[in-house]
């Protein structure tokens, strides 16, 4: 019986997130990741050029899931300051459910990859940051947040917080939950309303 591309390919693609839950993973070759699947490396390849678009496919993946998630909550949350704490509590709440992702996320995954993928981890830390200031800007718009905050180097902290707890989460070997403080660290950052 034969699978579909497209099939083939998210198998590929969950293999790979699920050998990067394992703690302190080791560089996941082709070869690892294929024994695994029960094929060949040549069968990878028949889906995947290379192992960095691998990786791509995961950040097209995690892009997806967190900025639809992250668009839904805008479209439903009238509070710009309410929009920042469900933003961050998803996004640590996304980690610990993805743990692989989680790897991917802190780049801890990428250390001996492709170098271009270090940017993709960039590319969505800046979407972060600017949801997490056009969601401050829309608080202090309303009333909801003090003027005299800085937006700027508010949802820089924000960001902060939410990378940290991702890298942390991934390093501790998933023991320290990203969701651990969040909750507390947000009222620190975010209860500033006149």
């Amino acid at each position: 019986m034969s699978v579909k591309t497209g099939e083939r390919k998210h198998q590929i693609l969950q293999t790979l997130a699920e050998m990067l839950e394992q703690p302190r993973a080791a560089r996941i070759t082709t070869a690892a990741l294929a024994a695994k699947m029960q094929l060949s490396e040549a069968a990878l390849y028949r889906h995947f050029a290379s192992k960095a678009q691998m990786f791509e496919g995961l950040f097209e993946f995690i892009e997806s899931t967190i900025f639809t998630l992250v668009n839904q909550i805008v479209s439903t949350e009238p509070d710009g300051v309410e929009q920042a704490r469900k933003i961050a509590v998803m996004l640590v709440t996304f980690a610990e459910r993805n743990k692989g992702m989680t790897r991917v996320l802190s780049g801890d995954a990428l250390v001996t990859e492709d170098e271009r993928l270090q940017g993709r981890v960039t590319q969505i830390t800046d979407r972060i940051e600017a949801v997490f200031k056009q969601a401050l800007r829309h608080a202090v718009m309303n009333g909801a947040l003090n003027p005299a905050v800085e937006v700027t180097p508010l949802a820089a902290a924000l960001t902060h917080i939410v990378l940290g707890s991702w890298l942390r989460f991934a390093q501790s070997g998933w023991q320290v939950s990203p969701t651990l403080h969040i909750h507390a660290q947000l009222k620190l950052l975010l209860d500033q309303r006149h």
